[in-house]
């Protein structure tokens, strides 16, 4: 195993691939990530390493070697995986001689770099499939980037470098994929370039969690959130949220209760009533944040995490990981993705954290400018009411804001910005998530009714968020 060292160049990082006697594959690039292949070759002694490099930048060419997408796109993980499947195939079957004594990779890229118009969103999917030993089972490693530079050229080189860094990773770090994964920014900055997801498959990684590695991303500060569906598998988020509306709760489901899937069930169909709102384009996001994972300044617990995870899976959300601990970030960061109307679903306490001007105090227009980013998208906030201790219902018409931003609030009110969540269960209002937290963890009995029956069976087979569970078999 090779000890991780960060300051490792390109240039040696390709060398090394070069003059590993093994290592033998092809390289196959659409659009602008041409300069992967050109580190190899400029690194020395790449006739050792590339068995075929292949550069489809014409469309139609590209169909004619890969098919047509039916998408239309062509920047896409289903581009990318035809690309894999075709090269890495043609590898095996042309070099059949070699294939007890090599290890065989394909790699591919399919990218969008800033256009000479410097009008379009520059990204691109990367992916290699590998062997680790000769005639073994590939695995697959698969990353998305977005490229941050302002000038083709250097789009181009930072694809060229964060592509012989998947390589490197994956043959000399491959026991331990968090290293792969933080070495991918080796001699590159968040500045120049983002990771908003990977994904690792294959008989080497059988014991990777996705989930975590995606919590990594964000811990790494490689990329402000990321995604993966009640399935577990990692999602790409351009691709999860294209042409959507988005409907948004946050929490720390800590555990999932039935008042949350109450107020989910009822602000979602609130939103589907709206004119401009296409039910069967529909997307419900459970989100995170790094800071309700810490409860603190403590480390983050990753079992705590995946607890998390799979109590909302297991409820059919679609979960994000961020950094957004602000809402008007969190809408922003969505809006990027989607010109539809969304929507964010709340309980009234989180009104009034909106309306607290000290979480604004970074921001040169204060929270004028983070009300613009909040509100300025289509987007209305459904609120869902609470119960106070003298067992009062608090809805937004109950809700007062600072005498100095009564104004802002109705004007908010005027233009559509709020409702009410109707219909809801009053007697779930009682339901308080740290209430059945302390019931679950102290053993006591009754908590089981405050949460979904396929939560409840979750926690007790495994003893999530400290349920004491007997030990038997010992």
């Amino acid at each position: 195993m090779t000890t991780y060292d960060k300051n490792i160049g390109t240039k040696q990082k390709a060398l090394r691939i070069n003059l590993d006697k093994k290592i033998y594959g092809s390289f196959a690039e659409i659009g602008a990530g041409q300069d992967v292949a050109a580190n190899f070759f400029k690194a020395g002694g790449a006739s050792g390493t590339i068995a075929k490099t292949i550069s489809a930048y014409d469309m139609a060419f590209s169909d004619a070697i890969y098919g047509e997408e039916e998408s239309g796109r062509y920047v896409v993980e289903a581009r990318l995986i035809k690309m894999l499947n075709r090269e890495y195939k043609l590898l095996n079957v042309r070099l059949q001689d070699l294939a007890a004594e090599r290890t065989f990779f394909a790699f591919a890229d399919t990218v969008s770099a800033l256009n000479y118009q410097k009008t379009n969103d520059p990204h691109g999917w990367i992916g290699l499939r590998f062997q680790l030993r000769p005639n073994a089972e590939p695995n697959n490693v698969t990353i998305h980037v977005k490229m941050k530079d302002t000038d083709n050229v250097l789009q181009q080189q930072a694809l060229g470098i964060i592509g012989v860094n998947l390589m490197y990773g994956c043959f000399y770090y491959y026991e331990q994929p968090e290293i792969i994964l933080q070495s991918l920014m080796d001699d590159l900055s968040t500045d120049r370039i983002e990771i908003d997801m990977i994904r690792f498959e294959g008989p080497d990684f059988e014991d990777v969690d996705n989930r975590l590695m995606s919590l990594h991303l964000v811990k790494n500060g490689f990329t402000n959130a990321a995604l993966f569906g009640p399935d577990g598998n990692v999602m790409q988020p351009s691709e999860a949220f294209y042409k959507k509306h988005i409907v948004a709760v946050r929490g720390r489901f800590r555990p999932a209760t039935n008042v949350f899937l109450d107020m989910l069930k009822k602000g979602v169909k609130q939103f589907e009533n709206e004119n401009d709102v296409d039910d069967d384009k529909v997307v419900v996001l459970s989100e995170l944040t790094l800071r309700n994972l810490q409860g603190g300044n403590e480390e983050i617990n990753e079992k705590d995490f995946l607890d998390r995870v799979d109590i909302l899976c297991s409820v059919g959300q679609t979960v994000m990981i961020s950094n957004f601990h602000e809402y008007y970030r969190l809408i922003s960061y969505l809006a990027t993705f989607t010109k539809l109307r969304m929507a964010l679903i709340l309980g009234i306490p989180n009104l009034e954290y909106i309306f607290e001007e000290k979480h604004y105090t970074s921001l040169p227009g204060g929270i004028l400018a983070a009300f613009s980013n909040l509100f300025g998208a289509k987007i209305k906030l459904y609120l869902h009411p609470m119960q106070d201790e003298t067992g009062k219902i608090i809805t937004s018409k109950e809700f007062t804001p600072p005498a100095h931003l009564k104004g802002l609030f109705q004007y908010l009110l005027d233009n559509d910005k709020f409702e009410d969540i109707k219909n809801y269960d009053k007697s779930l209002l009682k339901i308080h998530t740290d209430s059945v937290l302390k019931m679950i963890q102290n053993g006591e009995s009754g908590w089981e009714e405050f949460v979904p029956a396929s939560v409840a069976t979750l926690i007790k087979e495994n003893c999530l968020f400290g349920y004491p569970c007997e030990i038997t078999g010992v």
